[in-house]
């Protein structure tokens, strides 16, 4: 079976998070939508949830205590009120692409590291 778009960014983004490396997961959004900028942004946020869900579910019980789970969530979370604000100003559907170029223009939280 071929693996899609969003097959390969969960696993970008569960490699990412379990990479141990601080740098490699806060860059991890902004790399998502560099790597597929025409992807809807929602699925950047689906495969972020999926990831933090995957690394709580299977890998993390052995290690609780790193906390990966909630950062992903925690970014998650922010990334999807920035595709809302994307949408609101009337860019529906927004795409990855676009979360670059509003982050540009209003909010470097996930450019910035």
């Amino acid at each position: 079976m071929r693996e899609t778009p969003i097959d390969d960014m969960i696993a970008f983004a569960l490699e990412e998070l379990l990479s141990g490396s601080e740098k490699r997961r806060r860059s991890l959004v902004r790399d998502m939508c560099i790597k597929w900028p025409s992807v809807p942004a929602l699925s950047v946020v689906f495969a972020l949830t999926s990831a933090a869900s995957m690394a709580e579910d299977n890998i993390i019980q052995e290690n609780a205590g790193h906390g990966i789970g909630p950062f992903a969530y925690k970014l998650a979370a922010t990334l999807a009120a920035d595709v809302y604000a994307i949408e609101s100003m009337g860019h529906n559907p927004a795409h990855a692409r676009d979360l670059l170029h509003f982050w540009r223009r209003v909010d470097g939280y996930f450019l910035e590291l």
